[in-house]
């Protein structure tokens, strides 16, 4: 009987999977449109008192992207004000839609990672999954990793495309 060899995991290269680096808690967005007279105008007496009216207890905790979907102009107090609102409950305030709010949590947690534990090893940057991962991750984790390992490939470890390879000494 033939025994089976698993020469990926005898490789002993690092498989990392950047989806893990997406954010945990809840991404909402806060959409300035949905407290304009008509959609269109913010009037400060009502967006205050909308404000007010506000449960900001919905956020807690969650990642908040603050942004108008309508093709209004928002004085920037209005945003300060709504960021005053979500400080104290919400986990991370953020100009911008939630796509961008994604994004920038993914290349925060990316940053936390310390390069220097991959010394010398060979890395592959996963390049498939369930969650689409912004060019941005990839060029950050390259970029970051680099100085230190002995390899960075892009893909599976089955089925890799070389990105870089350190010249011998």
């Amino acid at each position: 009987m033939e025994n089976f060899v698993n020469k990926v995991a005898e490789s002993g290269i690092i498989s990392l999977d950047l989806e893990e680096y997406y954010p945990k808690e809840p991404v909402m967005v806060f959409d300035l449109k949905d407290h304009l007279f008509m959609g269109l105008i913010l009037k400060e007496k009502d967006f205050r008192a909308a404000l007010l009216a506000i449960d900001w207890d919905q956020y807690s905790g969650a990642h908040v992207a603050i942004t108008c979907s309508a093709d209004a102009i928002i004085p920037m107090w209005a945003n300060m004000l709504v960021a005053s609102s979500l400080q104290p409950v919400a986990k991370t305030v953020f100009f911008g839609t939630g796509p961008q709010l994604k994004e920038q949590i993914l290349l925060n947690n990316l940053r936390q990672i310390n390069a220097a534990d991959y010394t010398d090893q060979r890395v592959v940057v996963k390049g498939c999954g369930e969650v689409p991962v912004p060019e941005s991750a990839y060029v950050a984790i390259t970029t970051q990793l680099r100085p230190y390992v002995k390899s960075i490939m892009y893909g599976e470890p089955c089925s890799t495309v070389p990105i870089f390879k350190k010249k011998p000494a």
